[in-house]
């Protein structure tokens, strides 16, 4: 007995396509045409970003002459002096504001921190006491907010007023801060944790030895976003200080930048003890460079958190 099988026609092959044919157009190299037009978009964004920071330096460091040629912000360089510089910080008031603005800026960094690190590792824990109700009242803060009488009276009820703990403690803890270092341990791998519980390792434990070293790069960020909120912050040190001496950096950059009060003494005058006085524009714009450069130069040691923090958590095999 003979058993016939029929075969199936074998399908013709298909031409071999073309190397990145078929690929969709955000995978595809760039032209030259396209890499021009992003290199020039970029470049004007740069300049849009650097241009108006050089004018300020420069006009901070600029003599009267030039800024009277200039009739304002002096973009093309001319004579330069440090008189605007050495002024201010012989003077005292800027010297003392920008301590009281570095001590502010460390202590609540410090502060808002640890109380945000502790909040978020106890939210994060399914099982911890109060969870959804702590939970709840943190996400209602970004709904409800409680107006700035009743901040007020609150500070001044707990004998605040005039004290640098006004500036603080209000607003020591960040609920959008709290939520992404909570949504971030969310993310770390429960076998590490459930391993260290079985070592024996208690909560704090834990959280110093296994969550904090894989959470580098979200707390580095999150500590960035504290620190130059506490320097640029002014409205509540108008609020809650009273006494003119105790002023961060930022309130009087508003007082003699801003409003145009007079920062040294004797200003009305042409010459303070025999010298000639730098112009008032360039002591302005020198209080706002000085403002500027401790974010310049922490953002740089920060910036490359920013990506790594992303999978910095992410388990290896």
């Amino acid at each position: 007995m003979t058993t016939t099988t029929s075969a199936r026609p074998a399908r013709p092959r298909r031409p071999a396509r073309a190397s990145g044919a078929g690929r969709p157009s955000w995978d595809e190299p760039p032209s030259p045409a396209g890499r021009a037009v992003k290199g020039l978009i970029l470049a004007l964004i740069a300049a849009a970003v650097v241009f108006p920071v050089y004018m300020v330096v420069l006009t901070s460091l600029s003599t009267q002459e030039t800024v009277t040629r200039a009739g304002g912000l002096v973009t093309v360089p001319g004579e330069l002096s440090l008189a605007a510089y050495q002024e201010l910080f012989a003077g005292g008031v800027v010297t003392r504001a920008v301590v009281v603005s570095l001590a502010i800026t460390t202590t609540g960094t410090a502060l808002s921190l640890v109380v945000t690190v502790l909040a978020a590792y106890g939210l994060s824990r399914p099982g911890s006491l109060f969870h959804r109700p702590l939970l709840f009242m943190v996400l209602v803060t970004f709904l409800f907010g409680p107006g700035m009488i009743p901040n007020y009276l609150l500070v001044s009820s707990l004998g605040l007023i005039d004290s640098y703990w006004s500036l603080i403690l209000p607003t020591a803890v960040s609920a959008f801060n709290l939520v992404v270092i909570r949504a971030f341990f969310m993310n770390i791998p429960g076998e590490m944790i459930d391993s260290a519980r079985v070592d024996g390792a208690g909560e704090f434990r834990i959280l110093w030895r296994i969550v904090l070293p894989v959470s580098k790069g979200v707390v580095a960020v999150i500590g960035l976003f504290y620190a130059v909120g506490y320097w640029n912050a002014f409205f509540n040190a108008v609020l809650y200080l009273n006494d003119s001496a105790k002023w961060p950096l930022q309130v009087v950059l508003r007082q003699y930048v801003l409003q145009g009060q007079s920062l040294v003494v004797g200003q009305a005058s042409d010459t303070i003890a025999g010298r000639p006085l730098p112009p008032s524009l360039a002591i302005q714009m020198s209080i706002v460079t000085i403002a500027l450069i401790p974010v310049l130069l922490i953002y740089p040691f920060v910036q490359r958190h920013f990506t790594k923090g992303v999978i910095i958590g992410a388990v290896k095999g």
